[in-house]
């Protein structure tokens, strides 16, 4: 078929004359393709950042967990919690922490840690549970748990107004010899403490231990694990704020008194060890709060040596009580 004479010519790819090479500019400015582990929609990334977390788990070795949280008591909401890894829930068990059931992986590779706590779940009745790893991953939000996941059941606190007017009650009919004892905690967020706290309440015959429902700590695996079992003992109770729970105490002739350096009273000279008493307990760092320390009595500082600033919460309540005690027996 004729052309015409004239020849056929093949388009060249790329940007035409009157682009403006907009295809270029397009691209500017984007720089290299990140990498597969970066991109957050990727596979990649999604597993680095699980191995990231598994990596921190590890260093942490063992650990207690907060999961949903439960209504719990009259007041506030209680968490419930499992304990991961072998040891520690071995060690938990070993305590004494109440449990709702021990989660054991399908096919778990046998130890002497798994077998005590095969052993120990049995003697008390804790329900055993056959789980899959799928699942063991998902109640412990991918904690490191080497097969073993022990369910902690939310702590029944008692109401703190309530707690006291009944342990006064009983100590005016005679029903209980020593007069009531409290401990109240201000500012106090680790379980550690309030754990070695409700073992030094034990130790020294107290009626109970006062937390603020908010901005403290509450009884956790970690509370149990270091009461030494004296959580079973020791009533919890919470307030839903602290200074009008200490106004209540007065009003029902509790002494409230405060813990701290600056105190007016020197722990030896106190006079109202054998009265009804609640010692207040500040943070560490910033001990009791303006308006707790309006509220108390009177403040008692423990004599230390110039060079130590402060005693760690648990500590000073340990010699306080054991003052308390003392003066207690010699009446």
């Amino acid at each position: 078929m004729a052309n015409n004479g004239r020849r056929a010519v093949k388009k060249k790819k790329g940007p035409t004359t009157g682009t403006g090479g907009h295809g270029r500019k397009a691209l500017e400015g984007r720089g290299p393709t990140p990498k597969a582990e970066d991109r957050e929609y990727h596979k990649a990334y999604k597993n680095k950042q699980l191995a990231e977390r598994a990596a921190a788990k590890r260093a942490a070795g063992g650990a207690v967990r907060s999961t949903t949280g439960a209504r719990s008591g009259p007041k506030g909401r209680a968490t419930e919690e499992v304990v991961t890894g072998r040891n520690s829930v071995v060690e938990a068990l070993r305590a004494g922490i109440p449990a709702k059931a021990l989660h054991v992986a399908i096919r778990i590779e046998m130890d002497d840690r798994v077998k005590e706590s095969l052993k120990i779940a049995a003697e008390r009745g804790i329900p055993l549970l056959e789980t899959g790893k799928p699942e063991l991953d998902r109640m412990t939000d991918d904690a490191v748990h080497q097969g073993l996941v022990l369910q902690i059941p939310p702590y029944e606190y008692e109401d703190a107004y309530e707690l006291a007017e009944e342990t006064v009650e009983k100590w005016k009919k005679g029903h209980i010899a020593n007069a009531p004892l409290f401990v109240a905690l201000d500012g106090i967020t680790d379980p550690r403490n309030l754990g070695a706290i409700i073992r030094s309440v034990s130790a020294f015959s107290g009626h109970g231990v006062i937390v603020p429902e908010r901005r403290s700590v509450g009884v956790t695996a970690s509370a149990w694990k270091t009461s030494a079992g004296a959580a079973v003992r020791v009533p919890v109770a919470r307030a839903a704020n602290l200074n009008n729970a200490l106004k209540q105490f007065k009003q029902m002739g509790i002494f409230v008194l405060g813990l701290d350096g600056d105190g007016d009273v020197s722990l030896p000279d106190l006079s109202l060890a054998t009265d009804p008493v609640c010692i207040v307990v500040g943070s560490e760092g910033k001990g009791l709060s303006r308006l707790v320390r309006e509220n108390c009595d009177q403040i008692i500082s423990i004599p230390i040596d110039s060079a130590m600033e402060s005693l760690n919460a648990s500590m000073a309540v340990g010699i306080s009580l054991y003052e308390v005690s003392r003066q207690r027996a010699a009446k």
